[in-house]
């Protein structure tokens, strides 16, 4: 049922009165009176009997014309709110999007089985790709770890392993990150299988044309769905594949309780469902390549040819080694190098790519004279300037800080911490006077890049492809990504990198403005990300972090969370151990339980009965994260 409270977080038993009789099935959306009051829900079962003994209250009304949840979502749905510590209820509301009830009287649409496999002409060009593909059209369950090589058209590829299972006769779901993945997969799905063989679903489409989808692929209308993280639990016909892009993306982490990762819930419907399953990108995570060293999936890469053949020339600057060639790579925010590799690249009248961490014009800044950081005189948030001739304002509460005066030595000049992309367009447009500059940032994102000699300025995620490859690619202030206090610093900077460089040209030429000595950078040159995921994954073991242990975070007011974690040691013999509490603000601390990986599962049971436990005694309520994606 759509309750709220955690401790009615199971299933009850309701009578089908006659006059529903036939219309009551597994899988409905109905209406019943709970506690006095109308409350909906799912059926997740019709039985004969029960084990209920008192008196049964009747179902008041069906409100979907037909079930709308499948058993094998069911039993997915299940297994997603155990393993996470989450309700039921919370993690159907992210399998069933809101009905609109105009949609289901549309007629039916026209179905266009495929039954031609197209040649994947370029996945005999990894090791084991070939194997992977065969295996799919015997309907065979492979399962892989696939780093593509540079400048792969990676849409093309999972629409050709997706073909490939449904011309066996089974259905495919493919997950990207966000709406911009999903469009170039879109279009490649239609591409490689023709109109009206698939359906994509997101949030961005609207409630309509979402609801359209998931009814054609609950109907079998569509063998195959295309979708970002929302999708994950979408119905399949005979599902065949799943696959995931790029799972170290945030936007595959659900915003919704109990915040399910995409890949996790995709690995858990490939077990329940005996699915083959695709986890690709151009970078490795930790997660995926636990799955490689522990068997339970292969590694497909291109090996050290087709490798060298695709990538561009990767050229640290940084090193003492560097220093010594490029005295300017120690202060200069664009070394010699990179300005030179740009001008090469302008002058071949192709583009280039500048990937800074951060949007904004200057996004932090300190006092000039003691570098002490400026902070905001009311809310203590951090100084930023939106423009050039502009005073700092907080980017917090939005004061403008108009006679501001550091707290330290009183001085009121200010020099920049970090710069964004608005700054680096007017830099780069002083440096190449005549070229066009233009910036994609998340809320004004470039799709398509002008032909001819331009340089894009872009944060990372969002650099727009360009028609035959960059000439040159940037990566400034590289420090922003690999200082930060994340146990996934290291690893998130190589994938922001790599999918940047692999937007360049073979031929094409990468400088990284970084110390070419550190084994993330040393990983981006040799394009060895399956080397880097195998040494974070030791690391990590070593230490007992993710993934080779299993965690779960607590937050809440003061005292709460180690309140919390007591009660969980008295729901499980597992031994849980604590991290913490650090504070998170004035009013807020934060505390972590590891255990044992084999141990994961009898963890998110204590919890969740904690947590029912908890909320049954009116306790003040801890925020539970299972597997969370910020440790530090």
């Amino acid at each position: 049922m759509d309750h709220p409270l955690p401790q009615l977080n199971r299933d009850f038993d309701y009578k089908i009165p006659s006059e529903l009789q036939g219309e009551v099935a597994a899988g409905c959306r109905v209406k019943v009176r709970f506690s006095g009051r109308p409350l909906k829900g799912t059926v997740l079962a019709v039985k004969d009997a029960s084990d209920f003994r008192g008196p049964f209250q009747p179902v008041l009304e069906v409100i979907s014309p037909g079930p709308v949840l499948t058993p094998e979502v069911s039993r997915l749905a299940r297994a997603v709110a155990d393993r996470y510590a989450g309700r039921l209820s919370d993690v159907l509301s992210l399998a069933l999007p809101k009905r609109m009830k105009k949609v289901e009287t549309e007629p039916a649409r026209e179905r266009h089985p495929i039954t031609a496999t197209p040649l994947p002409t370029l996945w005999n060009r990894y090791i084991a790709g070939e194997a992977f593909v065969r295996a799919l059209g015997e309907g065979k369950s492979p399962r892989a770890v696939w780093g593509a090589v540079p400048g792969e058209d990676w849409p093309t590829r999972l629409a050709e392993a997706a073909a490939t299972a449904a011309a066996a006769g089974r259905g495919a779901l493919l997950i990207v990150p966000d709406q911009f993945h999903l469009a170039r997969l879109d279009a490649a799905l239609t591409s490689v299988l023709g109109p009206d063989r698939h359906v994509s679903l997101s949030n961005a489409t609207g409630p309509t044309p979402r609801y359209r989808a998931f009814l054609q692929a609950l109907r079998g209308e569509v063998q195959i769905v295309a979708g970002t993280q929302v999708a994950m639990m979408a119905p399949v016909d005979r599902l065949g594949l799943v696959a995931i892009w790029d799972d170290g993306d945030n936007n595959l982490v659900s915003l919704h309780a109990p915040y399910p990762h995409a890949r996790e819930v995709l690995l858990t419907r490939a077990e329940l469902s005996g699915a083959a399953c695709l986890i690709g990108g151009y970078t490795r995570s930790p997660q995926a390549q636990l799955l490689v060293e522990s068997r339970w999936a292969v590694s497909v890469t291109g090996d050290r040819e087709t490798i060298q053949a695709a990538a561009p020339r990767v050229v640290p600057v940084g090193d003492e080694g560097d220093m010594a060639a490029d005295p300017s790579g120690s202060t200069a925010r664009l070394p010699t190098v990179a300005w030179e590799a740009a001008r090469k690249a302008l002058r071949a009248e192709q583009p280039v790519l500048i990937q800074v961490p951060r949007r904004g014009y200057v996004p932090a800044v300190s006092c000039q004279r003691c570098r002490a950081r400026a902070m905001c005189p009311d809310c203590g948030g951090p100084l930023s300037l939106t423009g050039s001739r502009r005073p700092p304002a907080c980017t917090w509460c939005g004061r403008v800080d108009v006679d501001h005066q550091c707290t330290e030595c009183g001085s009121n000049r200010v020099r920049a911490v970090v710069i964004g992309a608005e700054r680096t367009v007017e830099e780069i447009a002083q440096a190449f006077p005549g070229v066009e500059v233009l910036e994609s940032n998340a809320s004004n994102r470039l799709e398509t890049v002008p032909p001819g000699p331009v340089v894009v300025v872009s944060t990372p995620g969002v650099e727009p492809a360009a028609p035959d490859g960059y000439g040159a690619v940037l990566l400034l202030d590289t420090w922003a990504l690999l200082t930060r206090a994340d146990l996934a610093a290291s690893e998130e900077a190589l994938r922001r990198w790599a999918n940047a460089v692999a937007l360049a040209r073979p031929e094409g030429t990468a400088v990284v403005v970084a110390d070419g000595g550190l084994p993330v950078v040393q990983a981006l040159i040799r394009w060895d990300p399956a080397w880097f995921a195998s040494r974070e994954l030791a690391e990590r073991t070593e230490l007992g972090f993710p993934p080779a242990v299993r965690m779960a975070s607590l937050t809440g007011p003061l005292g709460e969370p180690e309140k919390f974690a007591a009660a969980v040691a008295a729901e499980t013999e597992v031994e849980a151990e604590p991290i913490g509490p650090i504070p998170v603000d004035e009013h807020t601390e934060r505390l972590l339980l590891r255990v044992r990986r084999r141990d994961g599962a009898a963890l998110a049971k204590a919890l969740s009965a904690a947590t029912a436990a908890r909320a049954s005694s009116k306790a003040e309520l801890v925020k539970v994260q299972v597997d969370p994606r910020e440790i530090a």
